[in-house]
């Protein structure tokens, strides 16, 4: 198979300043962007088109052709179409034989086609080499500058000189190339756009799922329970008083399912003795959202701290406030400070308060601009030691409370416990799972088991 001196020239590596010419096969709202971006970053443009006619819409600087005479002047082409339109490149075999062809196409729902664009266009142009890329990167983000959200550009292909060419491109766009291996990889490439959120899924879902019941939990003690048995009509309760109780028993038992992944992790460990085999699949995929699911509990906390904030505002609180006073004026007699109520009332804000800073704190170092500014020692420090500070805080700041009501009678409604305390199962299960597992016993085998020690080897072949 022979190539023509033209295509090989044009792939030798290029060695001046100057930028080599690129050709964009598609005006549409992508090409003109990724063109304008390339126009600025120094490489002459070239559109391919079926209409020849210049618009005010094509960056300025750009020529435009028709695909064949666009295609023989760069060795870079980007198909900047749908896949469905492809079928006008076979008659352009000759001409793009030996070009690097860059597919940035996407499909609109995930395996649409048996075989992903790019594998596509590889068998309708068997002789050009298809790289894929751009097709994570949107046109708004092109034109606009914002490309924090999408600086990462996914980049597979056969051809590795090809997709060399490729990622020098893209990082001359200012954008960060990743290497995904060969255009097997394409097909999972595509998908990824239309993902919504896949790792976000399981925590929503947990978190829709616990909201839905402490919803009915609360509704029935703070509001079915008054008006059967005692003919009182509480119903505003919905508004805030319901939420500020499901938003803190969300948050406090999120973040225990953060934390309570790894334990899991260590106990299988110590049991098997070996860190060299897999963990089931379940806690693997539950591990890999754990910063999802810490994200979210901060969320519902910020909620908590918001609703608290009105609380005086509110016409329930000040009504009631106001009846006491009524009351004490009646009666000539004013209630003396409870100094054990005023220290427990000030332990819980302070607890809250530490607890929500912490909070923060490592909601802030789980962004990929922070956490990358850090090594992996102070990130553990972080996300580890600290995050079960927070744990402890904010499990305290629960218990304090209401610890008093632990055992009154009162406090049990249709015999169902205040739902505070449901949220206290899994952060205590946790904390005293840990503290056990610091023990030096269970704590020196299980460090050496992570660093590579195996009780039994047999389970490393």
């Amino acid at each position: 198979m022979t190539k023509n001196s033209s295509n090989v020239m044009a792939l030798s590596p290029n060695t001046s300043n100057k930028r080599e010419t690129v050709c964009i096969f598609g005006t549409g709202d992508f090409g003109r962007a990724l063109g304008y971006k390339m126009i600025q970053a120094g490489y002459p443009v070239v559109f391919g088109s079926r209409s020849t006619q210049t618009s005010s819409l094509i960056p300025k600087d750009a020529e435009v052709l028709s695909h064949a005479e666009a295609a023989q002047k760069a060795a870079i082409i980007i198909i900047a179409i749908q896949r469905q339109h492809y079928n006008f490149l076979i008659p352009l075999a000759e001409i793009l034989r030996g070009k690097v062809l860059v597919d940035i196409s996407n499909n609109l729902k995930i395996n649409q086609y048996p075989e992903s664009n790019a594998e596509y266009l590889a068998q309708l142009v068997p002789g050009a080499k298809v790289v894929k890329a751009f097709n994570t990167v949107s046109a708004w983000a092109l034109q606009s500058g914002t490309l924090d959200a999408s600086r990462q550009v996914f980049v597979c292909g056969d051809d590795m000189e090809a997709k060399q060419m490729v990622m020098d491109i893209v990082r001359a766009l200012g954008l960060t190339p990743l290497d995904q291996g060969s255009l097997l990889a394409a097909q999972e490439i595509e998908n990824y756009p239309l993902q919504l959120f896949p790792m976000w899924k399981f925590p929503i879902l947990l978190s829709l799922g616990l909201v839905t019941f402490f919803f009915f939990y609360c509704l029935t003690r703070d509001v079915i329970y008054p008006y059967v048995n005692e003919n009182k009509d509480f119903s505003f309760f919905i508004a805030i008083s319901i939420p500020n109780r499901i938003c803190p028993i969300l948050a406090l038992t999120l973040l225990a399912l953060v934390y309570l992944p790894g334990i899991l992790a260590a106990i299988i460990q110590l049991y098997r003795g070996t860190k060299y085999r897999l963990f089931p699949d379940w806690l693997d995929k539950w591990m890999l959202c754990r910063k999802q699911l810490g994200l979210v509990a901060l969320a519902f906390a910020s909620l908590h701290v918001l609703y608290t904030l009105v609380i005086p505002i509110r016409s329930f609180v000040r009504w009631r406030i106001s009846s006491q006073i009524v009351s004490q004026a009646l009666n000539n007699k004013t209630e003396p400070l409870d100094n054990t109520n005023a220290w427990l009332s000030d332990s819980y804000l302070a607890l809250g308060i530490l607890g929500f800073f912490l909070f923060v704190l490592l909601g802030i170092t789980s962004l990929p601009s922070v956490s990358n500014n850090v090594n992996w020692r102070e990130f553990r420090f972080v996300q580890s030691k600290l995050g079960y500070l927070t744990l402890i805080l904010c499990t305290a700041h629960t218990l304090v409370y209401g610890g008093k009501w632990f055992l009154s009678p009162s406090s049990y409604r249709w015999y169902l416990p205040s739902a505070y305390m449901l949220s206290l199962i899994f952060p205590c299960i946790v904390l005293v799972v840990k503290s056990v597992l610091i023990f030096p016993c269970l704590d020196k085998p299980l460090t050496q088991i992570r660093q590579g020690w195996e009780r039994n080897p047999r389970y490393s072949e």
